[in-house]
């Protein structure tokens, strides 16, 4: 699903150094409420071809983070999660769950980090969920992630039934985790 009239990224903020306000969250807050994805990134990277990637993800509940993994090259990946609530997965090379984390800041856990090579998406549980994330540039959109080929395509109609459907099976692990 991808809307040519709006941006999946806004631009960086100018400047050497930017400080991470309230009203700058608020904006790309904004922003993701209007996006058709449901989410919006605010990079703090200048360009594409930096060698460290740091960004803002705002999430609101009911958007499709399609499961993936950073393989080709191999990259690491950190996310603290600064305001909302997410559940982190990790899949199999099968597709099946590997393991959920709930992520809420103030409450226990609050991010992960991710070696290269694992399948990973989020659900994200509250409205208006910001993460920071970090990993290795540069960006190359043709092979920055490679797509889970068992899991729908963000836009297909089967999306909502297949996040409902991990809903339900990370709910059934909590009591035997």
């Amino acid at each position: 699903m991808s809307n040519v009239s709006f941006p999946a990224a806004l631009d960086a903020p100018e400047g050497a150094v930017v400080v991470m306000s309230e009203a700058l969250m608020a904006e790309a807050v904004s922003k993701s409420q209007e996006s058709p994805r449901k989410r919006i990134i605010l990079p703090f990277h200048k360009d594409h071809d930096a060698s460290l990637h740091r960004m803002m993800n705002v999430m609101q509940p009911g958007t499709y983070i399609r499961p993936h993994r950073h393989s080709n090259p191999p990259k690491a990946e950190s996310i603290i999660l600064v305001r909302g609530g997410l559940w982190f997965v990790t899949f199999t090379e099968h597709g099946d769950l590997d393991g959920s984390w709930l992520l809420q800041p103030g409450l226990g856990d609050f991010g992960v980090d991710i070696m290269p090579g694992v399948f990973h998406s989020f659900l994200v549980t509250e409205p208006d969920t910001v993460i920071f994330e970090v990993k290795p540039g540069p960006y190359v959109k043709a092979s920055d992630k490679d797509f889970a080929s068992w899991a729908p395509h963000e836009g297909d109609s089967e999306v909502e039934a297949y996040q409902q459907n991990l809903l339900t099976q990370i709910e059934s692990r909590q009591g035997r985790d």
